[in-house]
């Protein structure tokens, strides 16, 4: 029996609703794709909802080179109540109220969440701690404690605060624009700037609006994509994402079989390297006096 021939290779850039997990989206994108060679470039939390990247055949090996890729949200932070999880799904922890404040007030106790910052992640976090998700031992009661890390917001804006209400308790809502680093937890984020003030916070909404090069903007939602399936080809995604090496047909056949070529000077990489057709051969980077490939991306 003939295999199947893989289908086209590419990025689908999904707008994911709320209510799913990335997975979900995952599953979906391999039935419209008719294929099973699908991953995705970073989780988004199921009442999360805006870019994730998704990759297809060949595509699936640049979603390593990524992961790491900036993003940027749009959060809302309701300030004066702190949930187990540190956003709405959570039950309540804490509920000490937060009185009014101006927007230039709010922006000023946040100044200490912005540059290079150590994190402690929520606890309800994916990550694995004595090799067991830190979710799941909260989950199966445990009071778990994880490690600051090292994260980088380069950007956070305040964009409106509105006072309002929960259960009797006087909370604020802090809308607000963040640019950061991947492994940046927004829904800590919240949780920090409650605590600085005295309170508690958590979060509300929130809304990816960009991976790397990959904007809200040429997202596509689930039906639109059940309409009319949209990949954005494999040559086209990685020139949106990575300095690009043109190649002689020489160089294309070489790399093609793994071997070195001449540094390409263009920094440690990824590089994209491209074949004189406009196809995307490989992602390299230099080593010394010669660029070695760091994935073959042909055939």
């Amino acid at each position: 029996m003939k295999s199947r021939e893989p289908g086209p290779s590419g990025l689908v850039i999904v707008d994911k609703p709320a209510g799913m997990t990335s997975h979900d989206v995952v599953s979906r994108i391999r039935r419209l794709a008719g294929t099973r060679r699908v991953g995705h470039a970073g989780t988004l939390d199921p009442m999360a909802t805006g870019v994730l990247v998704i990759g297809v055949e060949r595509a699936t090996r640049l979603l390593t080179y990524l992961v790491g890729a900036d993003k940027a949200y749009a959060a809302t932070m309701r300030l004066g109540i702190g949930t187990i999880t540190d956003d709405a799904e959570g039950t309540t922890s804490s509920s000490p109220g937060q009185s009014p404040l101006t927007p230039e007030e709010v922006d000023a106790a946040a100044e200490f969440l912005r540059g290079q910052i150590q994190q402690v992640p929520s606890s309800v976090s994916a990550i694995k701690k004595d090799g067991k998700r830190a979710y799941t031992r909260v989950r199966e009661g445990e009071d778990v404690q994880l490690e600051a890390r090292p994260v980088t917001v380069s950007e956070l804006s305040v964009l409106a605060v509105r006072p309002a209400e929960q259960d009797g308790t006087p909370v604020l809502d802090v809308d607000v624009h963040v640019v950061c680093s991947s492994g940046t937890y927004i829904r800590a984020l919240a949780r920090d700037l409650g605590a600085s003030l005295g309170s508690a916070g958590h979060l509300t909404a929130l809304r990816r609006t960009r991976v790397g090069p990959y904007r809200l903007d040429g997202a596509h939602t689930l039906p639109e994509l059940e309409e009319s399936f949209a990949l954005l080809p494999i040559a086209d995604a990685a020139r949106a994402a990575f300095t690009g090496r043109d190649l002689t047909q020489d160089e294309a056949r070489k790399l093609a079989h793994g071997q070195r070529l001449e540094a390409s000077e263009l920094g440690p990489g990824p590089v994209a390297a491209y074949a004189p057709d406009g196809s995307l051969v490989a992602l390299i980077a230099d080593a010394g006096l010669t660029a070695r490939p760091l994935v073959v991306l042909t055939g």
